[in-house]
């Protein structure tokens, strides 16, 4: 993981770390001061319940996230970011002197005030924050990027909770809540002073401040690109889905485990780093690309750990009184919740990283900023739909352990759904899991793929897997040409086939089809989509490269675009190669982590791209080993 912490040592990208840390951790000290102020001293500020205070104070952080952050989106594509950022620093400043204002003046809707200003803070913050990555980071430096600033917030919100309760149960004069948050402000501002300038995508755009048409808009930009939107979806599902169990920490921990404060604590802690070690996970276990494979898997884990929270909470500790946390630690099933707690957190890792970077990635960069504005209205809908509904639920008398049950059945259907509609997350799942389970796959030269514009991609066959094993190599996705027999598999035919995998057949088998695939194929091409080929015709039956059929030539006559050749070695002999006449007939006959190898050659121009020099490209990629 030397990789993305190197990036903290990097001006391109620790100042901006440093900003956006003090920033999450500003608001979460200020927010929890507050809130324990009003829940403990009362009758100091106001005749309402403390209960009441506590919802009131967390619906007046999020109310500005539904009405500024299209404005903020639009901000952050018209002006540069670096700038903005130290803006929202000296807006950060300035409210920590509304804050001090309210102490002084024992005023209560001053300090509402200074909190729903800081919600601003956030929401004006929020596109800059991911919008600038891409900027700044290189495609391969994403991955590790989101991963630190979900840490790195994660972590900001533990540090700054646990802060704000100690400034609010230790200082005599609450102005010096205040103080501290001033402090740390300037400190952000001054990190913020050495982000480097990030040129804005679109200087000419008119702000438009209508809250409401703008936030369609945004909306609408997002539903471009279909992956981008059900990206969003997840991110929202996942922000609805972790505050939902946060919130029940205190209830669970004194209604269920019988702990108290210093208990609550220590699952919030728990749950906090689980995230942070996740996050961080995402880049080992993807290679340094966006993993969307991961985020079925981490979907799995939310789910099972989610349910064996429910099967874990302990019966009866509750009503031997309150205990203290070392007792409570010292009680096996306590350590099954922290467990489950822990996990939680790291498979949630593994759902939101990539989520977020491919937002960022195939986002189009004018917009990008104004689609993650559209994702944080839609992560606060969600959550404010969460509350309600789980408050619904325990108003109706439902446990809380059985609330956790429900949301990881919940998570599953959301899931299942996702998936549906966009197979390229199970496939590339499948793809992921294939490399690391079954095969050790060594990659060399992936980057001779485009990033954008159309390409033909050629291969060697040597295997029933070659197509998912390339589609996982690929950043980009792939649009594979097949034999319409794959297409009849049970769970292969339905990925493939929503993963727009193009049918064909022999002309004497069916001329139609093999007509209707280069139609297709051709209306690909100028989409400038990647469109991947196995020239031979089929899977190899003895291991050696077969010549290369004429399907090629008509193709480029056709569209010509450049030809990426690749060439898979190691498969010959496994489960999934036709070794012995039929493929899948002697599990781990290699054993398992064989070594695969996957070699790039640079793109052959499409008037040189002859079926005979193809071939010569893939056998010399491919070398001696099958």
């Amino acid at each position: 993981m030397s990789g993305q912490f190197s990036l903290l040592k990097n001006k391109r990208f620790a100042p901006f770390f440093t900003t956006q840390f003090l920033g999450a951790f500003n608001d979460n000290m200020f927010k929890n001061a507050l809130i324990v102020l009003l829940t403990f001293h009362t009758a100091q500020w106001t005749t309402l319940a403390p209960e009441l205070l506590a919802n009131l104070a967390a619906g007046i952080f999020i109310l500005p996230f539904f009405l500024f952050s299209a404005t903020a989106g639009q901000l952050a594509d018209k002006y540069d970011k670096a700038m903005l950022a130290r803006l929202v620093k000296v807006l950060e400043m300035l409210i920590m002197g509304v804050a001090a204002a309210g102490f002084f003046l024992t005023s209560l809707t001053t300090l509402l005030a200074a909190l729903f200003l800081l919600g601003l803070h956030s929401t004006l913050f929020g596109p800059v924050k991911y919008a600038i990555l891409p900027q700044h980071l290189h495609t391969d430096e994403l991955v590790g990027g989101n991963a630190l600033v979900e840490a790195g917030t994660f972590v900001a919100i533990l540090i700054g909770t646990l802060a704000g309760g100690l400034l609010a149960g230790s200082v005599t004069y609450p102005a010096w809540i205040a103080a501290g948050g001033f402090v740390v402000a300037f400190a952000g501002y001054l990190a913020s002073r050495g982000i480097p300038v990030a040129p804005p995508p679109v200087p000419e755009l008119r702000v438009n401040l209508n809250p409401f048409s703008e936030t369609w808009r945004n909306l609408s930009f997002a539903r471009q690109e279909r992956a981008v939107f059900l990206s969003i979806l997840g991110i929202s599902w996942f922000w609805l889905y972790g505050a939902l169990f946060l919130a029940q920490f205190p209830a669970y921990t004194r209604n269920v485990l019988g702990g108290g404060e210093l208990m609550v604590t220590v699952l919030l802690a728990t749950f906090t780093l689980g995230i942070g070690a996740g996050s961080l996970l995402c880049e080992r276990l993807s290679g340094k690309q966006v993993e969307i494979g991961l985020v079925p898997f981490g979907s799995i884990g939310l789910t099972l750990f989610g349910l064996d929270l429910y099967f874990a909470s302990p019966l009866g500790l509750a009503g031997n009184g309150t205990h203290d946390t070392l007792a409570l630690l010292s009680v096996a099933a306590v350590w099954r919740v922290l467990f489950d707690l822990l996990l939680l957190g790291v498979f949630g890792g593994f759902f939101i990283v990539p989520l977020y970077a491919l937002v960022q990635l195939r986002s189009a960069p004018e917009q990008r900023a104004r689609i993650i504005a559209a994702n944080n209205i839609m992560n606060a809908l969600f959550m404010v739909a969460g509350a309600l509904g789980a408050a619904a639920l325990l108003g109706a008398g439902l446990a809380i352990p059985s609330l956790f049950a429900l949301a990881a059945l919940l998570n599953a259907l959301v899931a299942i759904y996702i998936y549906t509609l966009v197979p390229e997350f199970l496939l590339r799942f499948i793809a992921w899991l294939l490399v690391k389970t079954v095969y050790r796959l060594r990659i060399h030269g992936i980057d001779q793929v485009p990033e954008e514009g159309a390409a033909l991609i050629v291969a060697n066959h040597v295997s029933l897997v070659d197509a998912v094993i390339l589609m996982g190599c690929c950043r980009r996705p792939i649009r594979f040409v097949m034999d319409h027999r794959i297409f009849r598999l049970p769970l292969l035919g339905f990925v493939f086939r929503h993963c727009g995998a193009i049918p064909i057949a022999p002309a004497k088998e069916d001329p139609a089809l093999m007509e209707r695939a280069f139609a297709e194929i051709d209306a690909a091409l100028a989409a400038g989509d990647l469109v991947g080929i196995f020239p031979e015709g089929g899977i190899t039956r003895d291991g050696e490269l077969q010549p290369f059929r004429p399907g090629v030539t008509r193709i480029l006559q056709a569209r010509p675009v450049p030809v990426i050749p690749m060439a898979l070695s190691g498969l010959w002999g496994s489960f999934f190669s036709r070794i012995d006449g039929a493929a899948m007939k002697k599990p781990f006959r290699r054993g398992l982590f064989s070594a695969v190898d996957l070699r790039v050659g640079p793109p052959v121009a499409s008037s040189a791209a002859t079926p005979e020099h193809l071939h010569a490209e893939v056998l010399r990629l491919r070398g001696e080993r099958r």
